[in-house]
């Protein structure tokens, strides 16, 4: 019996990868050459800076603006991909048609295709003489170069992130609580509110907030639709690419910093909603 047992419990101990140690060694240099050393750099960059001097910089009208632009923009889509993330998902899951895989690799298209491509299309569909833009210039309402462009570029890049966190979700969630709910005489609405949106929403947060914070920082497939009017449709990345150009590093890297701190912010606030939606879930 004491043999059978200790083979039991060196057996437990084998792993694929080896041990802790190694594999958090390299994790952490992984994680300290990819992500903590250029962060870090950004805030040793502006350490020469004095307080006043930092807030002078990052408070300025024009920057104050682009954050406001990107702020609002990034906002709404993140909401409109919400919505429409969960439709997408809800058809990807839940129904079967031809060209259903094809569909599905399309969502992660803009993963794949590079932001400039992406920002010179949306421009050429979206402008005055685009083949949608037209439509709408003709009933009056311009897209490209305006917020509403904008905001359709940050949908653009940001839909695949909810899509991809509702969709395994969906893909577990047992189907017998739905029946059950339509045969105790529950509408379809109330059966999505009641059963099916509950279980998806730490999911969608989490979604809402990846997008969110993608869409703050996107430059590439914003710049070309955006137009850079100053004070209207300038955002703030532009503004530190326009830094750069005057060859001012320093105010560059200030306004940087706030956009981390913005994304870094979103993202926890993000993972603290979902620890505690999760903790409801499972109490009940």
């Amino acid at each position: 019996m004491k043999k059978i047992i200790l083979k039991k419990k060196s057996g437990r101990g084998k792993r694929v990868i080896p041990g802790f140690g190694i594999s958090m060694g390299v994790t952490m240099t992984m994680m300290s050459l990819i992500i903590l050393i250029p962060m870090a750099s950004i805030i040793i960059s502006t350490a020469g800076l004095s307080f006043h001097e930092f807030i002078e910089i990052v408070t300025a009208r024009d920057v104050v603006s682009g954050y406001k632009v990107s702020l609002s923009c990034a906002l709404v889509a993140a909401l409109i991909n919400c919505v429409f993330g969960v439709i997408l998902a809800w058809v990807l899951v839940r129904y079967e048609f031809p060209g259903k895989r094809i569909l599905d690799g399309l969502i992660e298209l803009p993963f794949a295709l590079p932001t400039a491509v992406a920002g010179i299309s949306l421009t050429s569909l979206y402008s005055d003489k685009g083949w949608i833009g037209s439509i709408f210039a003709n009933a009056g309402i311009k897209i490209a170069y305006t917020k509403i462009g904008i905001t359709i570029a940050m949908v653009f890049i940001g839909i695949p992130f909810v899509v991809r966190t509702i969709q395994p979700v969906l893909e577990k969630l047992d189907k017998q609580y739905e029946e059950a709910s339509y045969l105790l005489g529950a509408s379809g609405a109330r059966t999505f509110l009641k059963v099916v949106f509950p279980e998806i929403l730490p999911a969608m947060l989490t979604g809402f907030g990846l997008a969110l914070a993608r869409g703050i920082g996107e430059y590439g497939s914003v710049v070309f639709i955006a137009g850079n009017i100053p004070y209207k449709t300038q955002i703030a990345p532009l503004l530190i690419m326009s830094k750069l150009e005057q060859f001012k590093y320093t105010d560059a890297t200030a306004i940087a910093l706030v956009l981390l701190l913005i994304s870094f912010s979103v993202l926890l606030l993000n993972n603290l909603v979902q620890m505690y939606m999760n903790k409801i879930t499972n109490n009940n």
